[in-house]
């Protein structure tokens, strides 16, 4: 008789997602670094990432990484609002493709969430220092102009012509990240931060067309979609991280109502995380431990 062979896990088979293959389905997701200097990479962000694709995983998904200097969440966020950011970012990019994995990276913008110590001094908002030598330019602004916690600096809400603005530097981003050579892009739309603050009637209380309706709030997010999409190849993968259940008027029915939009779109996957809206960044009715969002 010839031999058997067991089929191993599903986890170690490769996986395509448009013109993109994995040759795992073990994904290093993006995590904050607060190692750049004034935006831009570093060799921690070469190590960091790299020693992910020597140890084997499949995607390597740098860090969020901001889309204009006024999201920074705090002091050592990576940036991609100038091409100058490029050549730093295509150095780790070229690291993880020389190990066989494939290089990604998140999107973001801190909102109000912006402006604040790092989490390990406190996680209270910044006051002006002389280690800040561009404090006018790092403005807190938001869907509406209402802090959380009260204790938080009141943010600007935007105005209805500003928007198209900072959705074009979603989409400048994207086309940064695409000639920086990554294959993999994730927007971060979870834990509160800019876009989650336009989805939720906890922080959104605009009247234009950007706040009321439920597809009214979810209108910022559908846009700066359509505008990465627009700079991003269609040959290459978006994923989307969504905080599914945030505790605070959004939930399931509202992440797969968006997510129902946001497929014929251009995305492919739905990150599904939880919670950040009202301060807590996961919302669990356990313990939070190692895989609590694992269903």
């Amino acid at each position: 008789m010839g031999e058997v062979y067991m089929a191993g896990p599903k986890l170690f088979e490769p996986i395509s997602i448009r013109d993109v293959t994995l040759k795992n389905r073990v994904v290093v997701a993006p995590m904050h670094q607060y190692s750049a200097e004034k935006g831009f990479a570093t060799d921690w962000h070469l190590m960091n990432a790299g020693r992910y694709a020597a140890g084997g995983a499949g995607l390597v998904i740098m860090e969020s990484t901001k889309v204009e200097r006024r999201g920074c969440g705090t002091v050592g966020d990576l940036g991609l609002w100038d091409d100058a950011f490029i050549p730093g970012l295509r150095r780790c990019v070229e690291f993880i493709r020389l190990h066989n994995s494939v290089p990604g990276i998140q999107l973001g913008h801190s909102g109000r969430k912006a402006r604040r110590f790092r989490p390990w001094e406190g996680g209270a908002p910044l006051k002006p220092s002389p280690e800040i030598d561009d404090w006018n330019d790092w403005e807190l602004v938001s869907s509406s102009a209402i802090n959380s916690p009260d204790t938080d600096p009141t943010p600007r809400a935007l105005t209805t012509a500003e928007i198209p603005e900072v959705v074009e530097r979603w989409g400048q981003a994207a086309r940064r990240a695409h000639a920086a050579g990554f294959d993999v892009l994730d927007l971060h739309m979870a834990h509160g931060y800019l876009i989650h603050q336009f989805l939720s009637p906890f922080s959104n209380v605009r009247n234009d067309e950007y706040g009321g309706s439920e597809l009214n709030r979810m209108r910022f997010a559908i846009e700066v979609v359509e505008s990465v999409r627009a700079h991003w190849p269609a040959s290459k993968p978006l994923f989307v991280r969504l905080s599914v259940e945030d505790d605070a008027g959004w939930g399931p029915d509202q992440s797969v109502a968006l997510a129902k939009i946001l497929k014929p779109k251009g995305v492919d996957v739905i990150d599904c995380s939880s919670g950040g809206m009202r301060g807590s960044p996961v919302v669990s009715a356990g313990p939070v431990t190692y895989g609590y969002q694992v269903p």
